[in-house]
């Protein structure tokens, strides 16, 4: 039994820190390039500590960096710091400290150190692509472009740099600039893997994995250990239904990763693939990797009681579940709430943390459930998840992540009940809805998602190009609704000036805030159909029937063809994201159906 005692962030400080959302862990490999304290890096630095001409100030820079060389990044962080007591102005103890702080975690006081050296070195190359290589981290692509210009200009030529800028395009959504700054440095180094792994990573981006295969395999070819060249193979097979080959893929990958990061990515990833496969406990044990240290973007849970563990008796115990991952993913977990309040059984307690804008419908969900809001910041580059409104803990047998149960509670895909629904809707604001609805044009009320609130290079892919939707707006005797959150403006105008379509908007509500009001809106349609996103979860867990529009092998379906998290859905699966045109003249058939069986009926 653990328990979790280890956070830099105090109850009070999470409480009153700005509020992030969290985002699924990036499972491709497409990192930039380099690392700032590689063996080159490291001598480049101690070259540069040489020309310090005061002898102890290059003493201790020296011995920092010979510290950093044996990989312990405390002992470079306190050398250097003594350093800069010594003469804060001299950029190079500046840079150092940058990637002792850095390698140790600290993403933003290793940002601070970097911008200091940035201003004090005349050479600002070096720096610039540490400092753009940590804002890739963070997932500051935009940031990260501007100093990896900052580096190519500094270093014409220079493969790192071109590699990094073309990382940083793609995932700008600018892949065709990504492409004009790969394809002339392949022409001149056809050698180099990395090239050609990065230009197979921006082909993926556009949903063309058939063809970013091509390049992986010749980044393969040259090296045959390439960790990162074979996990993002094993990515573009997934995305074309070679489910494994994409495990025979990341399975080599994970022989040779180039960090304890990389690792890490690489072991969760596979226990997606395992999960894609259908070998549902295997890949929820497997699927623990989230969690792994050497993941920035996982989550860090401020929460201090023991840790439940698989194996460990619930009946009777006072329990605190707190969800995780995406708000999509805290609603589908929530599948197994039901069997969970039966196995802690009469004498049992549940609190349940969700986020503040589902605590209304969980709660009305499960009355006999103490539902609390979790809070979620970003401290120093990590996340940080707590519960602010639980000061003492000493009551709580055990506490978990959701998503840990799932290895007791979902072993298998013939442990999901065919429960028609999990989550209970407002009565009164479906009954609301039923008449706003039966007040709109006449038809079949079908609510339309068509996107996720976050596009990058790595999710737009999922989903298919707006156009394409054409086969679905020409149905006749539908009233289409919107359900989609965010900025829709463009694709509204767009529906009315090609289509000939008014897509319906539901009156005073906010789709993207007013979460309890949504699961109502949805409740009361006719039909959603749309790609898996938050309120398509919400439909599906208050029992909406919903066709899903959904990849060759998403590994939420568990390796079948069916959803079963919310068994009433309808998936439709397209075989490659590159050609969405036969999956949405498929949807397009399938509704006109519908349409015409309820024009039959009337």
């Amino acid at each position: 039994m653990s328990t979790v005692r280890d956070n830099p962030i105090s109850a009070s400080a999470l409480a009153v820190a700005q509020e992030t959302a969290v985002q699924p862990v990036n499972l491709g490999l497409k990192s930039a390039a380099g690392d700032a304290a590689s063996a080159e890096a490291l001598a480049r630095l101690k070259n540069e500590t040489h020309e310090v001409r005061n002898a102890k100030i290059a003493q201790l820079l020296n011995e920092s960096v010979q510290a950093m060389h044996a990989r312990d990044f405390s002992k470079g962080e306190k050398l250097a710091l003594k350093a800069l007591e010594q003469d804060d102005q001299l950029g190079v103890a500046w840079h150092v400290l940058g990637i002792a702080r850095e390698k140790i975690g600290d993403f933003a006081g290793s940002m601070r150190c970097y911008e200091a050296a940035l201003k004090l070195l005349p050479d600002h190359g070096p720096v610039a692509g540490d400092l753009g290589r940590l804002a890739f981290r963070m997932d500051m692509p935009e940031i990260a472009a501007k100093f990896f210009m900052h580096y190519v200009n500094a270093r014409p030529g220079d493969l790192e740099a071109l590699n990094n800028l073309a990382c940083a395009l793609r995932d700008l959504n600018r892949c065709e600039d990504a492409i004009d700054v790969l394809r002339p440095a392949i022409q001149e180094h056809p050698e180099h893997p990395q090239l050609w792994n990065t230009l197979g990573t921006v082909l993926c981006s556009q949903g063309d994995a058939q063809t970013s295969l091509t390049f992986f395999d010749e980044a393969l070819r040259l090296a045959p250990n390439f960790g990162k060249g074979h996990h993002n193979r094993a990515y573009a097979k997934m995305d074309l239904g070679d489910v494994a080959g994409a495990l025979a893929d990341c399975d080599e990958a994970i022989k040779f990763p180039d960090s304890p990061e990389d690792l890490a990515t690489m072991e969760f990833g596979r226990a997606t693939i395992l999960l894609s496969l259908g070998r549902v406990a295997e890949g929820w044990k497997s699927y623990e990797a989230r969690f792994s240290k050497n993941l920035t973007e996982a989550p860090r849970f401020s929460i201090d009681a023991p840790r439940w563990e698989p194996g460990m008796d619930l009946a009777g115990k006072s329990l605190m579940i707190c969800s995780e991952q995406g708000l999509g993913d805290e609603v589908m977990f929530g599948n197994m709430l039901p069997d969970i309040v039966e196995a802690l059984g009469p004498d049992g307690e549940l609190t349940l943390a969700v986020e503040r804008r589902l605590v209304p419908l969980f709660q009305r969900s499960y009355p006999q459930v103490t539902v609390v809001p979790h809070r979620t910041v970003s401290y120093e580059g990590r996340v940080y998840r707590g519960v602010p409104e639980i000061e003492d803990w000493s009551g709580f047998d055990l506490w978990t992540p959701m998503g840990s149960l799932l290895q007791v509670f979902r072993g298998s895909i013939e442990a999901f009940p065919d429960r028609p629904s999990f989550l209970t809707a407002d009565p009164a604001r479906v009954e609301h809805w039923r008449r706003e609805l039966a007040a709109a044009p006449e038809g079949l009320k079908v609510g339309l998602l068509w996107k996720s609130l976050k596009l990058n290079g790595e999710r737009a892919r999922q989903f298919s190009p707006f156009m394409l939707w054409r086969p679905v707006f020409e149905v006749p005797g539908i009233t289409f609704v919107n359900l989609q959150y965010g900025d829709c403006s463009e694709e509204i105008a767009q529906a009315k000036e090609e289509f000939g379509v008014d897509i319906w908007q539901p009156p005073g509500i906010d789709l993207k805030q007013d979460l309890d009001d949504v699961a109502a809106l949805c409740s009361a349609m006719d039909l959603i159909v749309g790609f898996s996103n938050a309120t398509t979860n919400l439909a599906g867990a208050c029992g909406a029937p919903i066709w899903m529009l959904t990849g060759a092998s998403s590994w939420t379906r568990l390796g079948a063809k069916t959803y079963p998290w919310y068994p009433q859905t309808r998936c439709f699966i397209t075989p490659d994201f590159n050609d969405w045109n036969p999956t949405m003249q498929a949807v397009g058939a399938a509704l006109h159906e519908r349409a015409a069986g309820v024009s039959d009926v009337n």
